[in-house]
């Protein structure tokens, strides 16, 4: 018997509608609370390595994520100017093991909407416009105060997994102090057309961005990223971030000479953000409110592990949460056991390659992606 049978998840990201899927699927009762009016990921593309893809198969969504992403096996890296000459293309790391592709691109929208699908059919009930304003705990439940455009509710439910994202109200409510703080560098992320000799994710270290690279994600599309100097871009329009990335672009070539054609004319889906860095300290639940994915860890995405470790806090949840009958002490030192060193490993070494950057040094790049695939290559 499952340690629980009523579950409030907050936040309809990753972490969360994964987490919906795997205690709906045991029979849990459960609902997900998302302060959006809708699904609303952002319009770009998302790097899936494979555990993240080996964590998805676990959720029973395998073949509809192959079905509309675009997989591959290796990653070059050119060097930076208008010749873009190829530095090196190495056979990428099969993190999740020899079942699943080492890397695969996908739109982002269209994995929000798989998982959402998925969590829906097992049985999971997901509120749109619902913010948690309150979190009260009692000895047997959670109580919940949500927020939405006909009122206020309150609801009550035996776990609360704190699954809202970078500025978690879940976090602040439960007393958590722990925040996200900004190492330096933004990213900008288009979705374009793919030019068919794309096929694979290359690398552009240097010259007047960071990083300059992208990801393909289906048989025509791609996204595109570069990465700089964090920039107040608030309200930027798709417009806009077109301009700005195609000057940005101008000194690169090779397929950068077709994204920034792209750009120059304006694409639709176009967004900006700042790199990130927390770890929250175990332990990452007060009494029967946890949280995870974004709300108990982040990292710049210099080892594309974000959605990754998102989706294996969920797995490991899960897991314990079906197999012990009640939430213990024990339950919680196994999570944690599980978790917090690989959540936290992978989040230094994310902040390693980014300091390299910033400082405009190589650093051992490809220890650290060793030291990381190791890592990620056990089950969580």
């Amino acid at each position: 018997m499952s340690a629980v049978q009523n579950v409030g998840v907050v936040g309809a990201g990753a972490a969360g509608l994964a987490t919906a899927i795997l205690l709906a699927e045991a029979g849990a009762d459960v609902v997900v609370y998302e302060a959006k009016p809708t699904l609303g990921a952002l319009g770009s593309g998302i790097t899936l390595q494979g555990n993240a893809l080996r964590a998805l198969d676990r959720l029973g969504i395998w073949e509809q994520v192959r079905a509309r992403s675009f997989s591959f096996e290796v990653l070059g890296i050119r060097a930076p100017g208008p010749e873009a000459p190829l530095v090196a293309e190495m056979p990428d790391n099969k993190m999740g093991g020899a079942d699943y592709p080492a890397t695969a691109g996908m739109f982002r929208p269209d994995l929000a909407e798989i998982m959402l699908a998925r969590a829906q059919a097992l049985g999971a009930s997901v509120r749109f416009g619902a913010r948690v304003t309150a979190v009260t705990h009692a000895d047997d439940g959670v109580t919940l105060t949500i927020a939405t455009d006909a009122g206020g509710e309150q609801v009550t439910h035996e776990l609360v997994v704190g699954a809202d994202g970078l500025n978690s109200a879940v976090r602040e409510q439960i007393g958590i102090t722990t925040r996200p703080e900004p190492n330096g560098m933004g990213i900008f992320r288009a979705f374009v057309e793919r030019p068919p000799e794309a096929d694979h994710t290359e690398l552009v270290f240097g010259g007047p961005s960071y990083i300059a690279g992208f990801c393909p994600t289906g048989e025509d599309t791609m996204y595109a990223y570069l990465v700089e100097d964090k920039q107040d871009r608030q309200g930027m329009t798709p417009a806009e971030g077109s301009k700005i990335m195609a000057e940005l672009a101008r000194p690169y070539g090779a397929h950068w000479n077709a994204i920034r054609a792209q750009l120059e004319q304006g694409v639709e889906h176009v967004h900006y953000t700042w790199f990130t860095s927390h770890v929250v300290a175990a332990p990452w639940n007060r009494g029967r409110v946890v949280v995870i994915g974004d709300a108990a860890h982040s990292c710049p995405p210099t080892v594309a592990q974000g959605a990754a470790q998102a989706l294996e806090d969920a797995l490991v949840l899960g897991d314990v949460v079906t197999r012990y009958e009640a939430l213990s002490d024990e339950l919680w030192a196994e999570f944690h056991e599980r978790r917090v060193p690989r959540a936290t490993t992978v989040v230094e070494a994310s902040n390693q390659i980014a300091a390299w950057l910033l400082a405009r040094e190589r650093g051992d790049v490809q220890g650290v992606h060793r030291t990381v695939s190791d890592l990620v290559s056990q089950e969580p």
